[in-house]
């Protein structure tokens, strides 16, 4: 029997995950293979592999553990990446050198995949003099724009797609263009953008005081802060951005503030990072871990997760030794700290198997129980790893335990790291867990609630053919194994149904156990009051948090995946499955990018009565390993043709680099008749030239198995059909798979159907 628990976790495994040659042959033939694969490479650095291979396969095993994307991806696999999710750069200097040579180290590091943060606070403000030239300063958010371009370019070169963070402190006298910056739709788009808010600030702003904007010993404008603020809830309100980053909350928790000074984090949030910071990442699919779900004895096992983290937290050291990094100085900051970032996923789910409603009070304190024992299993552990490979290198026994969130644990923990010392100076993080949390049967991601119970996903079929697959929260679908068409019970909730301070409460109660930061969206309905948004970040500062992240769906942001209750259920009644529908479409809202070389055919047409023939080239791009047609270019002597030519081969290439099923180009040009009249070709009679250029291009699409026989093209463009005439989008599309159901999880718009995720 396969491992997966649903089509689409193996459809993401063999997407994102599954080790293939460069021609697209699998090397892992099976998910076990992958498994196997990540073991050894894993196990390679310690004193007896064979042993710790088997330990750490058994965690893989069944999607127990779930190290992130790019370990997965890239362990064991002899490529030169890097197996780090997290970057934060260097302090950008206040010059033109310096900041042109952040940029060069910020395009060497997306390259090989990395996500990166900047704090752009040390530039200084537009208008400032520039000593030496006679020329006033542009600011910060002129080089903002050209780090922008410099990630977009990157990404049409074909690597991994860009994702930054940009932060700027609430005392920069730039600050309000930085608010306001992408409330302009073409502007920064590669940005995710947070304000470093200080506990100066929310004091200023609670007592409704004077607010100075500085950039060295010159104080540039003063304010008021609650105007400030509020200008920073409207344009979150309004474009979902900027976040908020509680940066003082942040350093003053950080097991590290007694050699390090944090103003920047990687681009999802969870990963607050000093200059040169590198973190990677992993999760513990808490779903898997839950014995008797549904019933009065449901638990989740407290032995298993104990072993499963100290197991966790071993491999995850060892990725520190066997990751390649893209700049020398990101290498030495990982091995002198050895921060590592292990989380969660599957909440939700747990939560739902105990019989527990996903933020309420009761929810929160199973929470923070469970987050209280990875801390603990984390931090013993480590300290075990201590005993038998050594502290990190910049450990100091009486400044870190006098630290951050090292204060907090139990006595006895604190008493096992003064004695021995601890391998890892940070170890938990929850980070957005998107595509492996598909990867795992669809289980809820991080600590989200669930986002929907079951939804519609297209997926098109290397014939061109498209069929419709049900994709089902875990919890639902075991739900349904074990009780059949019996109604979820009213615990079953979900992100839409929920109130912000639901979230808000989920959030504090996870973060007081974690020592880095949480990657968490807090879903708003559209309707909701600014007061009450207001009151939302509010309270994620009252309660403890160190950041917040909404999301309220609107013109601006796009509606979110849709969710509708299949009945009505009276009061006292339990509600039906929630259903989701995530639209019709199978096509990119960006066309496919164009690797460096592509493999095609040339074909010879001659049309009766002609003097030159027509050369048809068409080439192809393999996506998922299977072949589909990318561009074409008709050439032909006969000046006559040319402009039409030129014209048939951009609009066709356009066509087909937007992905989907093109297969109706086909029928469009085998349709076109001359009013001349046509002419028989290999016995069959032609209309036009245009629709024998058609018969080549069905003929190619045949023989590289896109469509699978004469006229069995679409008959129109499935595009034209997504959504009616007066009928509102249903979310914006996936660039990836061009599904409309984008989602914000986690601080990432996030595709359902794909597992594409903004932020990598």
């Amino acid at each position: 029997m396969s491992r997966f628990a649903a089509p689409i976790a193996e459809q993401i495994w063999d997407m994102k995950y599954r080790f293939k040659e460069a021609d697209g042959t699998p090397i892992d033939i099976t998910v076990e293979d992958s498994w196997r694969r990540i073991a050894r490479d894993l196990a390679k650095v310690e004193k007896d592999p064979a042993k710790w291979e088997d330990k750490f396969y058994a965690a893989l095993e069944d999607f127990k553990y779930l190290p992130a994307g790019r370990i997965t991806a890239g362990a064991g696999t002899a490529r030169q990446v890097t197996l780090f999710n997290c970057f934060v750069m260097g302090t950008v200097p206040d010059s033109m050198s310096g900041i042109f040579d952040m940029l060069k180290e910020a395009a060497l590091t997306m390259q090989q995949g990395g996500g990166i943060g900047y704090d752009f606070s040390t530039i200084r403000p537009r208008g400032a003099d520039v000593k030496g030239v006679a020329a006033d300063a542009s600011g910060p958010l002129s080089f903002m724009d050209v780090w922008d371009a410099m990630c977009r370019t990157i990404m049409s070169a074909g690597s991994r797609r860009g994702a930054m963070m940009a932060t700027m402190r609430c005392d920069h006298p730039d600050i309000e263009q930085f608010i306001t910056a992408k409330s302009d739709p073409a502007r920064l788009r590669m940005f995710n953008m947070s304000v470093l808010v200080t506990d100066a600030f929310m004091e200023a702003v609670k007592a409704d005081g004077p607010w100075e904007l500085t950039f060295g010993d010159r104080v540039y404008h003063t304010v008021d802060a609650r105007d400030l603020w509020n200008k920073i809830m409207q344009s979150t309100y309004d474009y979902a951005e900027p976040g908020v980053i509680f940066i003082d909350r942040i350093n003053q928790r950080n097991n590290l503030n007694y050699v390090e000074e944090i103003a920047a984090t990687n681009p999802c949030g969870e990963q607050p990072l000093p200059p040169y910071g590198a973190c990677l990442l992993g999760s513990v699919n808490l779903a898997r871990l839950v014995s008797n779900p549904f019933e009065a004895n449901a638990e989740l096992n407290q032995d298993a997760l104990t072993d499963l983290v100290a197991t966790a937290v071993r491999m995850m050291d060892n990725v520190v030794d066997a990751s390649k990094f893209p700049l020398e100085q990101q290498a030495q900051e990982a091995q002198a700290k050895r921060r590592i970032g292990l989380g969660v996923t599957g909440l939700a789910d747990a939560l739902l198997m105990l019989g527990l409603e996903y933020g309420t009070e009761e929810a929160a304190e199973q929470t923070e129980v469970w987050m209280k024992a990875i801390a603990r299993a984390s931090y013993l552990a480590s300290v075990d790893l201590a005993k038998e490979k050594g502290a990190f290198p910049l450990f100091d026994k009486e400044k870190y335990l006098n630290g951050g969130m090292v204060q907090d644990l139990d006595e006895d923990v604190r008493a096992a790291i003064g004695k021995h010392g601890i391998r890892n100076a940070l170890l938990t993080s929850i980070a957005p867990t998107g595509t492996i949390s598909l990867y795992a049967g669809n289980v809820s991601s991080g600590i989200e609630p669930v986002f929907a119970y079951a939804y519609t996903r297209k997926v098109l079929q290397k014939d061109g053919s498209r069929t419709e697959e049900e994709v089902v929260d875990y919890a639902v679908q075991m739900w349904r194994d074990k009780f059949g068409d019996k109604a979820l019970p009213s615990y079953f909730v979900n992100a839409q149904t929920l109130a912000p301070a639901a979230h808000v409460r989920m959030q504090a109660a996870a973060q007081k156990w974690i020592d880095s930061s949480i990657s968490k969206t807090i879903n708003c309905p559209e309707d909701i009051s600014f007061d009450e948004f207001k009151e939302v970040y509010m309270q994620a500062w009252d309660t403890g948090c160190k950041g917040c992240t909404t999301y309220r769906p609107n013109e601006v942001t796009g509606s979110v995946l849709t969710v509708s209750e299949s009945s009505e259920a009276a009061p006292g009644e339990k509600p039906a499955d929630h259903v989701a529908d995530s639209g019709e479409v199978i096509y990119m809202s960006e066309p496919l990018e164009r690797p460096q070389s592509l493999e095609g055919a040339t074909y010879k047409l001659k049309w009766p009565d002609s003097e030159h023939a027509i050369y048809l080239t068409v080439n192809d791009v393999i996506i998922n390993g299977h072949r589909r047609p990318f561009e074409v270019f008709i050439n032909s002597k006969n000046m006559e043709h040319y402009a039409w030519t030129l014209a048939l081969t951009r609009m066709i290439s356009a066509v087909f680099r937007r992905g989907g099923d093109v297969s109706f180009v086909v029928e469009e040009l085998k349709a076109v008749f001359d009013p001349r009249g046509g002419a028989w070709m290999e016995g069959k009679y032609i209309p036009s030239i245009l629709a024998a250029i058609g018969g080549v291009l069905e003929r190619h699409m045949i023989a590289i198995g896109f469509i699978e026989g004469e006229g069995m093209g679409l008959k129109t463009d499935p595009q034209a059909e997504v959504v009616a005439v007066g009928e509102a989008p249903k979310g914006k599309p996936c660039p990836s798979c061009g599904e409309y159901g984008l989602q914000m999880v986690e601080g990432c718009m996030t595709c359902p159907s794909c597992g594409f995720s903004k932020c990598g």
